[in-house]
């Protein structure tokens, strides 16, 4: 069996932050693939972003 090598390792945690971001958006009532894509691009400032931004008003509209 082989072993996995750094880069291997570092773009699984990567995958899994994202992952996580987006369970953490949707627990917050945001869409969690707009937070899922987002993420692959800003990574932990993403979960930092969803940590620290409001949950959104529901709108009167609806």
């Amino acid at each position: 069996m082989e072993s996995m090598n750094a880069n291997e390792v570092a773009g699984w945690c990567y995958l899994t932050l994202t992952l996580i971001n987006a369970g953490l958006a949707q627990g917050k009532g945001r869409s969690g693939f707009a937070w899922w894509l987002l993420s692959l691009f800003l990574g932990p400032i993403a979960t930092f972003l969803i940590v620290v931004l409001p949950r959104p008003t529901p709108s009167e509209d609806g």
